[in-house]
C-alpha cells in the first residue's frame, strides 16, 4: 500500500511540476518576427524529415526599440532577409517555443507514470531489503538457538 500511494503521490507531484513549468513558460517567452542575416544552410541530411531546421543568425527588435541578433533554427534553405518567426525570454534571448497544452498533458502524463512506477519500485525495493535482512537475522536466531539446544543435550552439532 505504501508503495502505491507514495507511488502516486509522487506521479501527481511530478505532474503538477510540468503543469506549472509549462505555464510559467508560456508567460515569459513570446514570439517575435525576425530577420535572416544570412542564409540558411540547404544541406539537409540524407533522411532529413521534412520541415528540417538548421541553425542560423537571425535579428530581431525587441519591444523597447533595441535590436537583438542570435542563432536560431529555421528552415533549412530560407535565404537571407526572409522573416522568420522565433520565440524569446523576459531578457529577449532565444528560446524554446513554450509546450502546447497537448504536449504538457502527455508530458505531465509520462513524467508521472515514470516518476511513480520509480517511486513504488524504490518502496517495494526498501522493502525487500528490509525483509532479507530481517531474515538472516531469524535464521541465524534459529542457528544459534539448535546450537544451545544440541549443547544442553551434551552434543554438538553435526557430530554422530
Amino acid at each position: 500500500m505504501a508503495a502505491l500511494a507514495g507511488g502516486l503521490l509522487a506521479g501527481l507531484a511530478a505532474a503538477d511540476t510540468i503543469r506549472q513549468s509549462a505555464e510559467r513558460q508560456r508567460a515569459e517567452r513570446r514570439e517575435v518576427s525576425a530577420v535572416l542575416v544570412e542564409d540558411a544552410e540547404d544541406r539537409l541530411p540524407e533522411r532529413a524529415p521534412s520541415g528540417y531546421r538548421v541553425w542560423a543568425t537571425v535579428r530581431w527588435t525587441a519591444p523597447e526599440g533595441s535590436t537583438h541578433a542570435d542563432e536560431a533554427r529555421v528552415p533549412s534553405g530560407t535565404p537571407a532577409g526572409h522573416a522568420v518567426t522565433v520565440w524569446v525570454d523576459r531578457s529577449s534571448k532565444i528560446a524554446a517555443e513554450p509546450l502546447t497544452d497537448e504536449e504538457t498533458r502527455w508530458r505531465a502524463i509520462s513524467v508521472g507514470a515514470l516518476i511513480a512506477s520509480g517511486a513504488s519500485g524504490a518502496v517495494l525495493a526498501v522493502g525487500w531489503v528490509a525483509r532479507q535482512g530481517l531474515e538472516r537475522h531469524r535464521i541465524a536466531r534459529w542457528a544459534a538457538e539448535w546450537e544451545r539446544m544440541n549443547t544442553q543435550k551434551g552434543g554438538k552439532t553435526g557430530s554422530p
